[in-house]
């Protein structure tokens, strides 16, 4: 090697080396970070202790107790039977939230505070939909001295979040376990109204009822469900939360009205799979179709069709039929929602208006009529019955899938239309004229 291309060499490994000195040399940028971080200095050691302290004396046991069912029974002395967890939201009252399924058909509750304070609690309203359930102590002349949790609005989650599940778990003192938020807006889990938070922190029989915390100890949600697959129905690391935008709502509803008012659109909802995205050509697979709309419904009235595949509801994405339905459930009757959907390929939106249920006897349609029972569809010469409900008046006056109506009241119709005005318009007893198979039948209609 030449002397010039040693000196070369040399001088260029200098310059490397003396990069490499500076930059090790050199103090790493202060990387910005949360005001609170999980380190408890006097101790030297990790903990979520300081966030959860103020938190975990407002988890408490729930027992129910109901009448024996031994040969022993004893109406007037009701017995253990049930038992979970609950947690403080309201301490000025005493006002605890549960799940409906650990207080339902007991006749007295009682609460199980963690200082060792025993109080009997009477039930404020349960909801069978939400599995939500809302106990209130009942003060005995000791005071109180409640402690609550602070709430978060739950769609402020995201997957990989700390969680922390709180309760009473098989048979033993309030146990904390940690976890992850696993994911969000889970439903077909058979509940009327579900959109879950999924978390794989450790939750056994006992925990039912209690919180769903995050690392700041603010409650995202209420403990009600796990999957498990194995024999005993033991924790596999899938639980299940109902989140706290949903039980807000429902517990503010059983405290002012004892039960949840609920409305209702008048659609059925079935969750968009990768199969039924590939049968209509849609490139998502992520959303609710479309699978009835009710004659005469707000959901016929905003224009909603079979097929029509909803993706946003209220400015939020939609996951599955399961946020839909989460969403009306928790919808006042009156209100409004906003949705956007996929007809044919192309987007479009449409105000969808929860109403109060009727039951009305006749519901006039776009394209068919109900009536006592009985489907009703246009047809040469009448009003074609399509459909009969078992047991229904149309059923009890024997009309059948098939039979056209040619006359109600004695007035001759001409479509399902007008045949759904005569049937509204008749008294308490109703005439009606059909042809079944070619030959002319004479049915009486008592609503």
């Amino acid at each position: 090697m030449s002397p010039r291309l040693k000196a070369l060499l040399s001088t260029g490994l200098s310059s490397v080396l003396a990069g490499v000195v500076l930059i090790q040399a050199a103090p790493a940028p202060a990387q910005p970070g949360p005001s609170y971080l999980p380190y408890d200095a006097r101790r030297g050691v990790f903990s979520f202790a300081p966030g959860l302290d103020d938190s975990l004396p407002a988890v408490v046991q729930v027992t129910t107790l109901g009448q024996s069912r031994g040969p022993t029974s004893d109406a007037d002395d009701p017995k253990p039977f049930a038992s979970g967890s609950g947690v403080i939201v309201d301490a000025a009252e005493g006002v605890l939230i549960t799940n409906n399924h650990v207080v339902e058909g007991g006749r007295k509750f009682t609460v199980d505070l963690t200082d060792g304070r025993l109080f009997d609690a009477v039930l404020v309203g349960a909801d069978k939909a939400t599995d939500i359930a809302v106990l209130k102590i009942v003060p005995d002349g000791r005071p109180l001295n409640l402690s609550q949790v602070q709430t978060v609005d739950s769609d402020t989650l995201r997957t990989g979040d700390l969680a922390f599940a709180v309760g009473y778990p098989l048979g033993l003192d309030q146990t904390l376990t940690m976890g992850v938020i696993s994911g969000l807006n889970r439903s077909g889990l058979g509940d009327a109204v579900e959109d879950y938070i999924q978390t794989d922190a450790a939750v056994n029989s006992g925990n039912s009822g209690g919180p769903l915390l995050d690392s700041r100890g603010r409650l995202i949600g209420i403990n009600t469900s796990i999957l498990s697959g194995g024999f005993g129905g033991g924790n596999d690391g899938i639980a299940f939360a109902v989140p706290s935008r949903i039980m807000l709502y429902v517990a503010e509803q059983l405290r002012k009205n004892g039960e949840v008012k609920r409305g209702q659109t008048g659609a059925l909802f079935a969750s968009l799979t990768a199969e039924r995205a590939r049968e209509m050509e849609l490139r998502i697979v992520r959303g609710a179709i479309v699978a009835d709309v009710a004659p005469g419904s707000p959901a016929e009235r905003a224009g909603l069709r079979r097929d029509d595949v909803i993706t946003r509801i209220q400015g939020r994405p939609v996951a599955n039929a399961g946020s839909i339905n989460a969403t009306v459930g928790i919808a006042a009757p009156d209100s409004s929602l906003n949705l956007v959907y996929l007809r044919g390929g192309h987007e479009a939106t449409t105000a969808l208006r929860v109403e109060t249920p009727e039951a009305a006897p006749v519901v006039v349609g776009a394209d068919r009529v109900v009536a006592y029972g009985a489907t009703l569809r246009d047809a040469d010469g009448g009003a074609q019955v399509t459909t009969v409900e078992a047991g229904s008046p149309a059923a009890q006056a024997e009309l059948a899938a098939g039979d056209l109506i040619t006359a109600v009241g004695g007035a001759p119709v001409a479509d399902a239309r007008a045949a759904g005005e005569a049937l509204r318009a008749a008294g308490e007893t109703i005439e009606i004229s059909a042809t079944r198979g070619g030959e002319s039948v004479a049915l009486t209609l008592t609503p």
